[in-house]
């Protein structure tokens, strides 16, 4: 059975940190990329960041450059994203999602995504 399972979700006030986790079971690791997507109220979800597994190539999207830093265990089969000088403009459900064998030019589509967890929460108050 295939799993992502996020955590490291909460409330913090604008300017701390976060770090969130993604554990995944049920397919080979290193075949895949990890992408983490968020969606506020009303929006739709986006890209945030995403990590090859097989390459260790990494994307961000341009308002969280210099801010979060994505990394992968492959030993472990974990994601994670740290998330540092939040912002209220971060409040959203963060997820995480598996491709297989992704290029660069389609990390951000979510359509070629195979595997998606269920979501952490993350509110930044100001």
């Amino acid at each position: 059975e295939v799993q992502l399972v996020e955590s490291g979700g909460g409330l913090v006030q604008a300017g701390g940190s976060l770090r969130l986790s993604c554990a995944a079971s049920g397919f080979t690791f290193d075949d895949y990329a990890i992408g983490w997507f968020r969606q506020a109220p009303g929006k739709g979800r986006e890209a945030v960041s995403c990590i090859a597994s097989y390459d260790h190539r990494t994307y961000y999207t341009d308002s969280v450059k210099g801010r979060f830093t994505i990394s992968s265990d492959n030993a472990n089969n974990t994601v994670y994203l740290q998330m540092n000088n939040l912002k209220p403009e971060d409040t959203a459900v963060y997820s995480c999602a598996a491709g297989q064998k992704l290029n660069p030019s389609t990390v951000t589509n979510l359509g070629r995504y195979d595997y998606w967890g269920q979501g952490t929460q993350v509110t930044v108050s100001s």
